[in-house]
């Protein structure tokens, strides 16, 4: 891969980073923040509050998703992926300065909520256009590649995230934490979002949606015409139900997960956790590259399978290692089965939807699922551990596994769609050569 092709995928990917550094560390710093917006009480009732939130910026994310997607297919991805980080910066900002429940009552909850839901709107739309820009931007031959790196990415931001978790857990008090220290990771995101900002500027516009004649269809992006393609989209949904779960499961809510189940020191379970994520972020690539030569349906059902048969008892161990090496160990077999999905979905969904409807047919069906399925992982975890069946939560993830797999033994291969298809009637036909995709200077 070229120099060019690598200055292609670091430019779609750069943002996709600070913008789910800002996502995730609002989950990863929960603990330490829960308290400080609510009056004081059951420790449990207080994060379960506080994840309540979280939840809401999952059901924002389809209004992104219709939006920021729309934008994309009537502007360009470009035009899209710059907003969303802007969104994503305003948001960082109102959390860095959101009062305590001390301070205002419940107006620091108040703008706890603004900020989910700014949080919602940029990530909704990011998937999308990072996704659709990361596919139509590379070469046929090489979109699993490339399209990885969106999780690489994803997982990179929270990376970030936890390891700047395990420098403030090591160099400050556990009371300093609890009261200050929990806004210096949304100091850090907005300070990187306006980076990025700079840097999405002079993006290239990608070729496919350029050339292809998209560019001039007056009902792009428009749900009339998506509806015209609710096969792929109800498709997109249901392949992403189990993904969604899982990649929950075992990223955002692992190390809570440790510390309260397991009864792990809160900062083992943050290096459990980046240990396991690094070599997950790893991996991406090596899947993608296997699903441009076998395709990308072997590696969707070998996670779904894996997901369906092993959760239950790899978190059935999970919440009895109380030590770092098995908790590493089961984390990192759980990541691998997942990396069948999060390594090559961005394209998958993307190979589904013609140019002109790609970005809103991709984010607004992934956005849908995630507000139901993802968005509420954590949630529903909760309310189980909270009513006393915790282990209840661990069938849930196996059946929404189950689910998807159902979807992925009959849905067709996607490797060799022509990604340069425009009109409706190509939408469902059969997978034909690719063509070249490369980039132009946007307009």
């Amino acid at each position: 891969m070229g120099r060019e092709q690598w200055k292609k995928i670091w430019v779609g990917s750069a943002g996709n980073m600070v913008e789910w550094f800002d996502w995730f560390v609002y989950a990863t710093f929960a603990v330490y923040f829960a308290d400080s917006f609510f009056p004081e009480g059951n420790e449990t009732a207080n994060l379960m509050n506080t994840m309540g939130i979280f939840a809401v910026g999952f059901f924002m994310r389809p209004v992104g998703g219709w939006l920021l997607g729309r934008i994309g297919d009537r502007k360009g991805r470009k035009a899209a992926l710059t907003l969303t980080v802007t969104l994503m910066s305003a948001s960082a900002v109102l959390i860095a300065i959101a009062p305590t429940y001390d301070v205002a009552g419940y107006g620091g909850v108040a703008v706890l909520m603004v900020a989910r839901l700014l949080q919602g709107l940029s990530v909704g739309g990011e998937y999308a256009a990072s996704a659709t820009y990361l596919t139509e931007a590379s070469a046929p031959e090489k979109r699993g590649f490339a399209s990885s790196f969106q999780y690489v990415s994803m997982t990179a931001g929270q990376l970030v995230g936890l390891g700047l978790q395990i420098v403030l857990q090591r160099n400050m008090s556990e009371a300093a934490l609890h009261s200050w220290g929990w806004r210096i990771p949304f100091v850090v995101g907005a300070l990187g979002a306006g980076i990025v900002f700079y840097l999405r500027r002079s993006m290239l516009e990608t070729e496919v949606y350029a050339d292809s004649g998209a560019a001039e269809q007056q009902d792009r992006g428009t749900l009339k015409v998506l509806w015209q393609h609710r096969r792929e989209a109800f498709l997109v949904m249901a392949l992403t139900m189990g993904g969604t779960v899982a990649y929950y499961t075992y990223t955002t809510y692992l190390t809570k997960f440790l510390s309260k189940s397991a009864g792990m020191e809160k900062s083992t379970a943050s290096l459990v956790s980046f240990c396991a994520l690094f070599v997950f972020m790893c991996i991406q690539p090596l899947a993608g590259m296997l699903s441009d030569r076998i395709g990308r349906r072997p590696l969707l059902i070998t996670f779904a399978v894996g997901s369906t048969f092993l959760t239950v008892p790899i978190m059935t161990m999970l919440k009895h290692a109380d030590t770092f090496w098995p908790a590493l160990g089961l984390a990192l077999l759980a990541l691998v089965v997942i990396t069948g999905y999060t390594s090559i979905n961005a394209c998958v969904k993307a190979e589904l939807f013609p140019t002109g409807i790609r970005a809103l047919g991709v984010g607004l069906s992934y956005a849908v699922a995630n507000a139901l399925f993802g968005g509420t992982a954590e949630y529903v975890a909760l309310w189980f551990k909270n009513a006393g069946a915790e282990s209840g939560f661990y069938w849930y993830v196996a059946g929404c596994a189950a689910v998807s797999l159902v979807v992925y033994l009959t849905m067709r291969e996607t490797r060799d769609i022509d990604l340069n298809r425009v009109d409706a009637g190509q939408a469902g036909a059969e997978a034909q050569p690719a063509g070249a995709t490369s980039v132009t200077p946007a307009s």
